[in-house]
């Protein structure tokens, strides 16, 4: 895998860090590469702004911060409010559909969305939505491999959930195949948000 730089934000309770260390962990462990990991949250434990950068790579990392993150996982407003101007020319943005509002995102920016709340819900706790995104996440970039996300993310989550976080995310994985299979027109958002500007 190239050098990656991804941030994922949103607010506590969303599991923001938990997916990070889910991915840097698929990286690092499961993918023999490298991956570093910082964390930024405010002092509520649940509702405030929380964001994780993350940097993956086939060789060692040098610099362990993003600066101009290829990849940005959004999953509150107030998230795509404050980060998304920094996403990379080129980039590609993953939002929670039923929670961001895209606007004033450059045509050359990829946007692809999933409602993970609501297939959170539909699986029995909205606690796994970071689960579904992961999934979204896996199927969408190709940067790491499903085996290495999913083995992650059975190795990351209490047993009495680990079930439970593995239904979820093969719910986002096989969304996310769905979506890329269909082509641009299933792109969520991505024509639809530019067109509104």
């Amino acid at each position: 895998m190239r050098l990656t730089e991804i941030r994922i934000a949103g607010f506590g309770g969303q599991g923001v860090i938990l997916s990070a260390v889910v991915l840097g962990k698929a990286a690092s462990i499961y993918e023999n590469g490298f991956a570093t990991m910082t964390q930024n949250f405010g002092p509520e434990a649940r509702g405030g702004a929380c964001s994780s950068q993350l940097v993956v790579s086939d060789s060692p990392v040098l610099y362990p911060y993003t600066t101009q993150p290829d990849i940005m996982v959004i999953i509150s407003q107030e998230a795509y409010n404050r980060f998304a101007q920094e996403l990379k020319p080129g980039g590609l943005l993953i939002i929670e559909e039923d929670l961001v509002r895209v606007s004033n995102i450059n045509r050359d920016k990829q946007v692809y969305a999933i409602p993970a709340t609501r297939f959170a819900e539909e699986l029995g706790k909205r606690m796994v939505l970071n689960s579904v995104m992961v999934g979204f996440f896996t199927a969408v970039t190709k940067l790491l491999s499903a085996d290495a996300v999913r083995k992650a993310v059975a190795d990351s989550v209490p047993p009495s959930f680990r079930e439970l976080n593995l239904k979820a995310f093969e719910k986002g994985y096989a969304y996310g195949v769905d979506v890329m299979a269909a082509g641009p027109a299933r792109r969520e958002l991505e024509a639809v948000a530019v067109a509104e500007e």
